[in-house]
């Protein structure tokens, strides 16, 4: 049974400290219309997708910080952001967005939702469990920082699976009375952010709840040695091809171990002039395999018409999970954090 959706990443070029909000949201919705133009039924902005990626500096001033923040329980709401998806719903388009989040007792999350344009409001929040960085900055004085640890605290919403209401036709709904209901019902997503592409226990736990298509926002450095860590020296050039290539390895690999489809949407481009963010916003199928993929690092949208039906060979074939799976080996996953090596050899061989 086809079920064909159009689905489109927005991906948002530079955005700099003192980049006026109302200018990025009107490209925002610039973007939305353009994907809405081409028929896409599910568009998918970056992280923290209202501001520049501000965890990369050090603030001292609590107001300047908390201006990059979107406060209230429901985002939909946010006079800040409201005009999005007030858009979204006149366009009959659903979106999902990245932002940062503080709650009402203080609390800071590295968020995103996705707002369901028929029922005309939110139906998931994800928060970002995998936060990367530091809490301090680094010593050296021209590093790229990464403070997400300090003013984020890691997601507490886990990874949920859910379904999209009215996008596709003609599919099951409970209390049918059909027996066989697997991969017939309305579309099963899944949210992530950034850093979590790169841990493969986050798309299992969506794989094993039948996810179909997992959405993706990210800001992703071309240059941070200091964060990255490696040893081998690079240039620049180098640096930003190696973090491309990570970044499409997880996205495929991930794709082909879970049989389904995803989109990632960057905020990329060279930030203040100096902060170099790489693009790379992609359409995946359950194959591993790019469809689309943004052409620079520039504002962009990519759009592609997926059937969720590919999921199933993956699922029911290669990774039949109810078949092949020996959970009584993965103990160690859940009860040890860190790594712990085997003892020593005893002597000299």
């Amino acid at each position: 049974m086809s079920r064909k959706l159009k689905v489109a990443a927005a991906q948002v070029g530079a955005v700099h400290l003192d980049s006026q909000r109302s200018s990025t949201l009107n490209r925002m919705l610039k973007l939305l219309h353009e994907a809405a133009s081409q028929g896409a039924q599910i568009v998918l902005f970056p992280e923290t997708a209202f501001t520049t990626f501000f965890p990369r500096h050090l603030f001292t001033d609590e107001k300047e910080l908390d201006s990059f923040f979107e406060h209230g329980d429901d985002i939909s709401k946010s006079p800040n952001v409201k005009p999005l998806f007030d858009e979204a719903e006149k366009l009959r388009v659903d979106i999902s967005v990245g932002f940062a989040e503080r709650t009402s007792n203080g609390t800071g999350y590295n968020a995103c939702v996705y707002y369901s344009a028929k029922l005309g409001k939110v139906i998931s929040k994800y928060r970002k469990v995998h936060l990367p960085g530091t809490v301090e900055p680094f010593e050296n004085k021209d590093a790229v920082n990464q403070l997400e640890k300090r003013y984020f605290e890691p997601g507490d919403l886990g990874f949920k699976a859910f379904r999209v209401p009215g996008i596709l036709p003609d599919t099951i709904k409970a209390g049918s009375g059909d027996t066989n209901t697997i991969g017939k019902g309305d579309p099963i997503l899944g949210l992530m952010i950034c850093n979590d592409r790169r841990w493969p226990e986050a798309w299992r736990c969506y794989g094993l709840q039948g996810v179909e298509l997992v959405l993706c926002g990210y800001n992703t450095a071309g240059w941070a040695p200091d964060l990255w860590g490696t040893k081998k020296p690079m240039t620049k050039e180098q640096a930003e091809q190696e973090a491309l290539f990570h970044h499409r390895l997880v996205m495929q690999s991930n794709s082909y171990m879970n049989s389904c489809f995803s989109i990632s949407a960057a905020r990329c481009g060279m930030d203040d002039g100096k902060y170099d963010l790489i693009g790379g916003s992609a359409i995946i199928s359950p194959e591993g395999h790019i469809l689309v993929e943004t052409k620079g690092k520039e504002d962009e949208v990519i759009v592609a018409e997926i059937d969720l039906e590919d999921c199933r060979q993956g699922k029911e074939k290669t990774f039949d999970f109810e078949r092949h799976r020996r959970i009584e080996t993965y103990d160690i996953i859940t009860r040890q954090i860190g790594v712990v090596e085997p003892e020593l050899l005893q002597g000299t061989v």
